[in-house]
């Protein structure tokens, strides 16, 4: 691997090493292995003053020897251990400062005792003027021994926030409310398949009958009759232009639902049913029960519409108001060993990582600045479980949105697992070592794992998701994620064009990771979903005349040496996000190395 000093011109390109595609046309979750700080410089040229929310884990300094983001870079007993970790954290958050948007975006560090009060004066430096307070949260109430210390039972977060940015009022759980009384009444759907005891078709089978829905999902056609015990469901057919849908477990087996056909039309025909999203496994449905509906009809819940489903819509007035909680927070979600590792372990029953984030407080630190925005990019470079990326899915899945992420983690093997792999003959770069790294063993099986709903042995993963969206976790996500490997390229080959391969993942990036990768040169020009590329200057006048027939594309990339022609072609695309090659790539990589010494 070619070597390079921080404050020396690197030039990155990016190499895919697989994908996992459930989301249609949906952008892509982003995952690079690789140098965080040169990832960073490749990100500046794809979105410098674009990305909405960064949220980091650093390593805390503790001098461990585990597998934590190189957590030892700087031994325990170095007496220059804290100079160093913040020379190491000033130059990424310099870089970090490149990509916020200035006008409205967060930066959100989460860090423990140790270097709580270093990382606080940094951030006064690197960011000064900007709005910084700090959050003490609760991850284990039951405290980590610390020796002959107090147990710690918390950490700290860091908010940073840029121009407009701020922490949005949100309906929250009671969990975040104490004592404070800013809570009306609400209405809770309840899934109306059956789970726990009694929920096989066996055992209720007059509950197990079939749910005719519309091909397109809108709405309830038809709901049957209890189809017989030895009856196979395949043999009923759908109505014409519906779907059936089955009281179905995660794991395949014949459940039942709740309440009978009669009950179910009822209260449909009221307006207490609630249809999820139609997938090829199905559909999630919900409906209210008697209590709730007591709401409705003795008028402490006000109905002010209906969607277009049919089901209800409370007033919002009657239902829980939007909240911004205190600095202190002592959240049962939040806890990193039932939502952190034992979540993690439910995905990947076989495989561990120490110390892995709640995916349930990352979802709410990044959830108070990027809920009211469903095209929100948010990028964590210390994405070690892929925690981040995951939150930000869950997110896409409250509320329909497109979010995108970037995660960057590099791909280190564990202390412990090196050890035994230098027994046996091993070096880093071997496959056997390599398989076994963050990266390869971790990241991606979780993000895979967590779209696909099935474990990396390819079984439904077991237990549900909790507090504000509550769905099975074997339903996965209407998501797609791509693998890269951060590369190194010659700014001479890369000038000569003879790099386009390699650039060309970032030029997708920049354009917002959807649709086809323009992967090779072609002749004259090419046009994928969002962007295009003039590789032949003299196809210039047909390009432009394709691009202005082609309002989906944002981003326009031009091949060409010439000054006065890049601006020719500017002048005639306005509003376009025109990119000179490959004089933008080069230059952005140089102008990173300068301020990497400022």
């Amino acid at each position: 691997m070619p070597v390079a000093e921080y404050d020396q011109p690197i030039y990155a390109g990016l190499k895919e090493t697989g994908r996992v595609e459930r989301g249609g046309d949906k952008p892509y979750q982003v995952v690079i292995n690789g140098e965080n700080y040169h990832a960073l410089e490749a990100l500046a040229f794809a979105y410098a003053g674009k990305v909405d929310c960064i949220y980091i884990d650093p390593p805390y300094n503790t001098g461990a020897r585990d597998w934590k983001y190189n957590n030892d870079y700087v031994d325990g007993s170095d007496a220059y251990r804290h100079s160093k970790w913040l020379a190491f954290m000033e130059r990424r958050l310099k870089l970090a400062k490149q990509l916020l948007n200035p006008n409205d975006s967060v930066l959100i560090v989460t860090i423990d005792e140790k270097e709580y009060l270093r990382l606080g004066l940094l951030l006064e430096n690197v960011f000064p003027g900007e709005r910084i307070q700090m959050i003490s949260s609760v991850i284990n109430s039951a405290g980590v021994s610390r020796g002959d210390s107090f147990s710690r039972s918390n950490e700290y977060l860091f908010f940073v926030m840029f121009g407009s940015a701020a922490p949005r009022k949100l309906v929250l759980p009671d969990e975040w409310h104490g004592k404070v009384k800013n809570k009306k009444q609400i209405l809770t759907w309840n899934q109306l398949a059956r789970a726990g005891t009694n929920s096989r078709r066996v055992d209720r089978p007059n509950l197990f009958y079939p749910i005719y829905v519309a091909e397109d999902g809108s709405h309830i056609v038809e709901i049957g009759e209890p189809v017989a015990p030895d009856t196979p469901r395949d043999s009923i057919l759908p109505l014409p232009g519906t779907r059936v849908i089955w009281p179905i477990k995660a794991n395949g087996v014949e459940g039942n639902w709740q309440v009978s056909p009669a009950k179910l039309r009822s209260l449909y025909k009221r307006g207490f049913v609630k249809l999820g999203k139609l997938t090829e496994k199905g559909m999630r449905l919900t409906y209210l029960k008697a209590g709730e509906v007591k709401k409705i009809e003795s008028g402490e819940v006000a109905i002010v519409g209906r969607r277009a489903d049919g089901s209800v819509i409370p007033d919002e007035n009657a239902s829980e108001q939007g909240y911004i909680p205190g600095s202190q927070w002592d959240i049962p979600s939040h806890n990193a060993t039932y939502y952190g590792s034992r979540l993690l372990l439910s995905m990947m029953p076989d495989r561990k990582f120490p110390f892995p984030k709640s995916l349930y407080a990352v979802e709410d630190a990044i959830r108070f600045f990027v809920a009211d925005k469903p095209n929100a990019l948010v990028v964590d470079f210390f994405s070690g479980s892929g925690t981040t990326a995951h939150a930000v899915m869950r997110l896409n899945n409250l509320d329909e949105g497109h979010r995108r992420s970037i995660s960057v983690t590099n791909n280190e093997v564990s202390d412990e697992e090196a050890k035994r792999l230098i027994k046996r003959g091993l070096r880093q770069g071997d496959p056997e070592w390599e398989a076994q790294g963050i990266c390869q063993y971790i990241t991606k099986p979780r993000l895979t794992a967590a779209i696909t709903g099935k474990t990396p042995a390819g079984d439904p993963i077991k237990g549900d998701y909790k507090f504000t969206d509550e769905f099975p976790m074997a339903d996965g996500f209407e998501e797609n994620a791509v693998f890269f490997d951060l590369t190194y390229e010659d700014p001479d080959a890369v000038e000569l064009g003879v790099a386009f391969e390699e650039i060309a993942p970032l030029l997708w990036l920049r354009a917002g990771a959807r649709g086809r990768v323009i992967e090779h040169e072609e002749p004259g020009y090419a046009i994928s979903d969002t962007y295009a590329v003039l590789f032949d200057f003299a196809a210039v006048g047909d390009f432009v005349k394709a691009l202005k027939g082609s309002p989906e594309v944002v981003c326009a990339f031009v091949i060409t040496d010439d000054t006065a022609r890049f601006a020719g072609v500017r002048a005639q695309l306005p509003g376009l996000d025109m990119v000179r090659l490959y004089e933008n790539y080069l230059q952005s990589f140089k102008i990173a190395a300068e301020d990497a010494v400022r």
